[in-house]
């Protein structure tokens, strides 16, 4: 897997890769969460996604979380931006990980009961949902002081178990037109930077990883 350069944050250069699928989020400026988003940039510049997802010393881990999460959705988002052409209706009726793995929406309140649908909606519903989450100032408080909620990490790792599910649709149903767009450095780069982030928290359950589960051990044994 190439492109462990500097470049991994460079991910909205050019006019292709810089469509985003939902508005990016952005963390203020001056923000002790801004600092910790620097630092996690700095470290990913060395090369070194291992040392690059450790929670720095002295650092609150919720807020560790938290900032990273932010940066894996926006990853996701333009990610998926750049093939959205590739994924429609007609293309993709079901939200699937490959043959063995399809998905159904529900999110607890406006969905309760999981509803089959395409791709392209599913991703919707999944992005619109997470923007939700991370712009509540109760779950993802951004001022300094205000605490993270008892359940931060439970509601953590619901988010990043159905971002997962959007590199799972790509990687099984897109991964040739992430190639004809010379995107597959920047795909791997993110995929690992956010396992190796997962496996370092243990933020997901190994089943639900298991679509992608032969690349993510092919990226895993070239850190051991």
């Amino acid at each position: 897997v190439e492109g462990l350069s500097g470049d991994v944050f460079s991910l909205g250069s050019g006019n292709r890769s810089s469509k985003t699928f939902k508005p990016k989020k952005n963390i203020p400026e001056g923000s002790h969460q801004y600092e910790l988003l620097k630092h996690a940039e700095a470290t990913l510049g060395s090369g070194n996604l291992r040392q690059a997802v450790t929670l720095p010393d002295g650092e609150d881990l919720n807020e560790w979380i938290a900032v990273n999460t932010v940066d894996f959705f926006n990853q996701i988002n333009m990610l998926y931006g750049t093939i959205t052409e590739f994924c429609t209706e007609a293309s993709c009726p079901v939200m699937s990980a490959g043959p063995r793995y399809e998905y159904h929406w529900a999110d607890g309140t406006n969905i309760k009961k999981p509803i089959k649908c395409s791709a392209p909606k599913y991703i919707d519903y999944l992005m619109t949902w997470v923007q939700e989450q991370l712009d509540d100032e109760t779950l993802f408080p951004s001022k300094i002081g205000i605490p993270f909620p008892r359940n931060f990490l439970s509601v953590a790792r619901t988010i990043v178990k159905r971002l997962f599910r959007v590199y799972a649709h790509i990687y099984h149903q897109h991964f040739d037109s992430v190639m004809q767009l010379q995107e597959e450095a920047h795909l791997n780069t993110s995929f690992k930077h956010f396992i190796f982030f997962v496996q370092e928290f243990n933020l997901i359950d190994r089943r639900e990883l298991a679509p992608l589960q032969e690349l993510i051990e092919k990226l895993s044994s070239k850190d051991r």
